[in-house]
């Protein structure tokens, strides 16, 4: 196969000869030339987007994803030179409310243009932004029905509002005049009211904007206990940066929070999704701060005048329990009166029967106690009687119980001293065997030792024997010494020095007049 190849392009090189890169992008330039020779609307979304600041030449990065936006079909890179790019960045921004960037469908007008070096490139020429108002149009509507598929468009408003809002998760940029302005007027309100406020930093603008709001809000969701609202304030900036709160992302995160949210990020023309789905949308951070400080007041003038009202109602009641208290006293007094007149006829009435009849009642009277305390005395010495009685069998039968008791314990007694005795008896024999034993053992292992290591002396004393330095010096060997010390090499002796040789019978002292080594 690979002759085949080899013929055919030999074949081929007879008819034409090959060309460099540059001379093929240079006719694929010339035939987009021709094939292409005007201007063409094209639809893009925009997927990057690069402005040379020095320049003034905006690059753009055009992508084609389809109708279901889910793969890429297309790309090509386009560019709007500088001039061009002010007048038509400025055309669009005030049309749409939104800068070139990325995200954006747009509707442009473009010649198609072939580099040599660079490719293909589109350069632009116009850009409609009624189109661009349309499909952010469009998708506003899909962000809002979606919303509202999912219960969360009006889930934030039905949260209730506190009469008096006073712990505040604020989600802001911590830099920006906006978040400042809302403290300042918050903490320098003329009715003195504290504001306790902690804020979640969060990006407010630009494309990072919806994940960091959103991240902020679900951080707060984890403390909701400590809040008693939400306030999302956007803090200064061009208007053109907030379409961010259209986006899904934030809309969704007011409608899922356990709080009631209150907005103040700045739309003066319309309302942002952010706007509608939260529980109470003000233009301004001031706005809010206002907003806040005015529901205190209210809630103090509601309080002062409820309290008004308690005081009159109090004293209202006041006056009418008085007076029914003096009519109480009246017809108590009435009635008072009544009841002693009556009882005073009836305490007389009885003084005048017990003046005809005292003597004949005190001697019933007298009869009858005298009865009661003969039945009492008989009574008293028949339950005395029938007690002793008890008590003396009961007596007997704890006495019984007792005996029987104490000389069962004492029999168990004596069976549990007797079999202490017998196992400490046997316990003690058994210790003395093993003592027997172990002295046994002890003492032929210790005969044992000392054997082992009075043989082990004896041959150490014979090795010592046989290295003394006597014992050499009997078979015929010498020690030859230096200031007392053995020499053992040539390297310890110089010229000039006097050395000491012992011998069996004697010692020799030598000087030292030459050197000669064994090389």
């Amino acid at each position: 196969m690979s002759q085949i190849f080899f013929r055919q392009t030999v074949e081929h090189e007879e008819y034409q000869a090959p060309l460099s890169l540059y001379e093929l992008h240079q006719q694929i330039r010339e035939e987009l030339e021709v094939a292409f020779p005007d201007s063409y609307w094209v639809v893009a979304e925009v997927a990057q987007v690069n402005v040379d600041r020095r320049k003034g030449h905006c690059y753009l990065t055009l992508v084609d994803k389809g109708d279901d936006a889910r793969q890429m079909l297309a790309q090509a890179r386009a560019t709007i030179w500088g001039s061009r790019f002010q007048m038509l960045g400025r055309y669009f921004e005030e049309k749409t409310g939104h800068p070139l960037k990325a995200g954006l469908k747009v509707l442009l007008q473009a010649t198609v243009r072939f580099h040599e070096l660079y490719g293909l490139s589109l350069d632009i020429t116009s850009i409609d932004p009624n189109y661009t108002i349309g499909d952010l149009a469009r998708q506003r509507q899909e962000t809002l029905k979606r919303l509202e598929a999912e219960g969360l468009l009006e889930a934030n408003k039905e949260l209730e509002l506190p009469l008096v809002p006073q712990r505040l998760a604020v989600i802001s940029s911590a830099t920006a005049a906006g978040f400042q302005d809302f403290i300042h007027q918050l903490e320098n309100n003329s009715y003195g009211y504290s504001f306790k406020h902690t804020l979640f930093a969060a990006t407010v603008q630009g494309n990072d904007a919806p994940a960091s709001v959103a991240q902020a809000f679900a951080q707060i969701a984890r403390e909701s206990e400590t809040f008693d609202a939400i306030v999302l304030i956007r803090g200064g900036g061009s208007q053109t940066d907030l379409s961010c709160f259209d986006d899904y992302k934030i809309a969704a995160a007011i409608g899922h929070s356990p709080l009631p949210v209150l907005t103040g990020i700045g739309h003066e023309r319309d309302e942002s999704i952010a706007d509608l789905v939260a529980n109470t949308r003000l233009k301004t951070p001031t706005a809010v701060a206002g907003f806040l400080i005015d529901r205190f007041r209210e809630a103090e003038e509601l309080a002062e005048n409820m309290f008004d009202s308690i005081r009159m109602f109090a004293a209202q009641q006041l006056k009418l329990t008085d007076d029914k208290l003096e009519r109480l006293s009246l017809r108590l007094n009435n009635i008072t009166k009544q009841q002693l007149q009556n009882r005073k006829d009836k305490l007389e009435n009885l003084s005048r029967g017990l003046l005809l009849k005292p003597k004949s009642y005190l001697e019933a009277q007298r009869h009858f106690v005298s009865d009661l305390e003969k039945d009492i005395y008989s009574g008293t010495k028949d339950l005395l009687h029938e007690r002793q009685r008890h008590l003396q069998e009961l007596s007997v039968c704890v006495e019984g119980k007792s005996q029987r008791y104490l000389h069962m314990k004492e029999h168990e007694l004596n069976h549990l001293v007797h079999c202490v005795e017998t196992e400490a008896k046997d316990n003690l024999k058994k210790n003395q065997l093993a003592f027997t034993k172990y002295g046994d053992k002890l003492e032929y292992g210790t005969k044992g030792k000392l054997q082992g290591e009075n043989h082990r002396l004896k041959l150490l004393e014979m090795s010592i024997e046989a290295n003394n330095p006597e014992k050499l010096l009997l078979r015929g060997y010498t020690l030859t010494l230096l200031n007392g010390k053995i020499i053992k090499s040539i390297k310890n002796v110089k010229d000039g020095d006097v050395v000491e040789t012992k011998m069996q019978d004697g010692t020799l002292h030598s000087m030292v007049v030459n050197i000669d080594t064994d090389e």
